[in-house]
């Protein structure tokens, strides 16, 4: 199985959510703490993104925890788990 990931800071509330939805569902994941401007730019470089949290299920990049919430809502999140 691919890695869950999440590009994070403990101070940012929309990471704090991410969180709570993928315990939620029993989802296990890493976090990947952003720190100084090397994790930014490999932030940037992996997403295109200048945010946290930036989300990887199953090595796909979901996106922000809105991103994340959305997929959740629709499924996607589910279809993605169940790719190997």
């Amino acid at each position: 199985m691919k890695k869950n990931i999440i590009y994070c800071s403990d101070s940012c509330p929309f990471c704090q959510r991410a969180y709570q939805l993928l315990e939620s569902k029993g989802i296990p994941f890493k976090k990947y703490y952003v720190k100084d401007q090397n994790d930014w730019d490999e932030v940037r470089e992996k997403t295109g993104r200048n945010t946290v949290p930036q989300i990887f299920i199953n090595g796909v990049h979901v996106g922000g925890f809105d991103d994340l919430s959305a997929a959740n809502q629709s499924g996607k999140l589910d279809k993605i788990l169940n790719e190997s």
